[in-house]
């Protein structure tokens, strides 16, 4: 019980593509999100901003908020400016009974952006490594006022990107102040050891995003340079079974270190292409017979 199931509203609708899923509504989201046996989502575009609105529209249906994504900009803009931006999310999630908020550097992001995944993507320097350090334990101390832990998202198309990335940023932020979000998909479409780095830094991660990948997609994004929405779009990623990550090893590290928190689907996928709700229950199905949860 110490482990949660959630799933992401990505596979119903896309931040950084509104035209993926345009039709579908906020209430359909959440409906078909319990209907395949979950029990917690992070936030989309669709969600209502009054607290009080989406806090009852998902207790009718079993939910509960358990992240949502912060975009940090450490490395580009003042602090104090940044600071005031993450309070005001932190007050919104912990509004909603979430106490876990997941931060991702975009400062210099192209992820959003008509650039080459693999080629262009953006490497820190010294100082903004410096900066993005320092101000991540700052934010995690306004996060420990609340209660609440922040935790680190890896991404494609950022500075933190890459398994030596990773252990930088790891290396360099305090335990008590900074948790790391793993994310598979991430690591496995970066080209990185995806088991390795959830053994390394098994201690830190808070947070967890079960998304597969399909490889003969990843391998067409490198040899035609496509951006990472051009990937998306073309359905690089998918649902845990339903790509090509074997997530056996990663249930079995979870379990052996006793991990406790969230393990929440997360899969953008077009969904014309891929039925938010098939998809959904086709997750749930295989962490169940695989993890026994």
């Amino acid at each position: 019980m110490a482990v949660k199931l959630g799933i992401a509203p990505i596979g119903w609708c896309n931040d950084d593509l509104p035209e993926l899923g345009a039709e579908n509504t906020f209430e359909q989201i959440i409906s078909e999100m319990a209907l395949a046996g979950f029990e917690g989502t992070e936030i989309g575009n669709k969600y209502p901003k009054d607290t009080a609105v989406l806090n009852n529209a998902l207790k009718l249906r079993g939910l509960t908020v358990c992240n949502a994504w912060f975009s940090s900009f450490l490395t580009t803009k003042p602090y104090a400016e940044v600071e005031a931006e993450f309070i005001k999310h932190r007050d919104f999630l912990h509004a909603l009974g979430a106490r876990v908020i997941g931060a991702s550097e975009q400062g210099r992001s192209i992820q959003g952006q008509n650039k080459r995944i693999f080629e262009e993507k953006p490497l820190f320097t010294e100082d903004e490594w410096k900066r993005l350090c320092q101000g991540l334990n700052k934010l995690g101390n306004r996060a420990a006022e609340k209660g609440m832990s922040l935790t680190f998202h890896h991404h494609m198309g950022t500075g933190v990107q890459t398994a030596a990335e990773i252990d930088r940023l790891m290396d360099n932020t305090d335990p008590a102040l900074l948790g790391l979000l793993y994310d598979t998909g991430h690591l496995v479409f970066a080209g990185e050891d995806h088991i390795a780095v959830l053994n390394k830094w098994i201690s830190r991660i808070r947070h967890v995003h079960l998304k597969d990948m399909r490889a003969h997609i990843r391998r067409q994004a490198e040899t035609e340079k496509w951006s990472f929405l051009t990937a998306v779009k073309n359905g690089v990623f998918t649902t845990p079974g339903d790509g090509s990550v074997d997530f056996t090893p990663v249930f079995a590290a979870l379990k052996k270190a006793d991990y406790a928190g969230w393990i929440v689907v997360e899969a953008e996928q077009d969904p014309a292409k891929a039925n938010p709700l098939e998809y959904a229950i086709k997750a749930r199905k295989y962490i169940r017979e695989k993890a026994g949860i």
